[in-house]
């Protein structure tokens, strides 16, 4: 499938009609067609993350000041 062949075919057909219930649906689509980062993750980004999580619960994480002050 060709992505910008079916996006010209798309256009051409709103183009061509006169149905407002038509434009109004796709409007609603692009509306609600939001997208979570979370779902793009792999498992093991989202394992990661949820382990950074778990890791600040149990106060195992350093004040960026502090860690900073290592490096300057």
């Amino acid at each position: 499938m060709d992505i910008q062949l079916e996006k010209k075919a798309l256009i051409k057909m709103i183009e061509e009609t006169n149905d407002s219930s038509i434009i109004a649906s796709i409007k609603k689509i692009f509306k609600t067609e939001k997208k979570d980062f979370w779902d793009e993750l792999t498992d093991e980004q989202k394992f990661e993350i949820e382990e950074s999580d778990r890791e600040i619960e149990r106060g195992e994480y350093v004040n960026f000041e502090d860690f900073i002050k290592k490096y300057i």
